[in-house]
């Protein structure tokens, strides 16, 4: 059964990066033909994928988020890190890591259960 989960910081001051990662057991992040990715949900508004990095290591991104964006991984920790810079408080949401067999994750996948991060001073 694969299994994820989120960590980091549940609050970062506007202007700074947000770093957090997802551990995932059960599955290889090098899976052929798997994805994963980071998906957010701000309060009162539906999901928004923001981007997702490959098995082979490539990565793809929201356009909406891209210049603010990186996904990178650790194949040794089997983990990988979402940074999401120059953070405002319209970036505050609850964040869940996904890994799929497409490129943005539907919710057929396999799911964390999220992390509440907020944005304020």
């Amino acid at each position: 059964q694969v299994q994820l989960q989120e960590s980091g910081p549940g609050l970062v001051k506007p202007s700074q990066t947000l770093s957090l990662t997802c551990t995932v057991s059960g599955a290889s992040i090098t899976t052929n033909n798997y994805y994963w990715s980071w998906i957010r949900q701000p309060p009162g508004q539906g999901r928004e994928w923001m981007g997702a990095i490959a098995y082979s290591g490539n990565t793809y991104y929201n356009p909406s988020l891209k210049s603010r964006s990186s996904i990178s991984r650790d194949t040794s920790k089997n983990q990988f890190t979402l940074q999401l810079a120059s953070v405002t408080p319209e970036d505050t949401a609850v964040y869940y890591c996904a890994g799929d067999t497409t490129v943005i994750a539907t919710t057929s996948g396999n799911w964390g259960q999220g992390t509440q991060v907020t944005v304020s001073s």
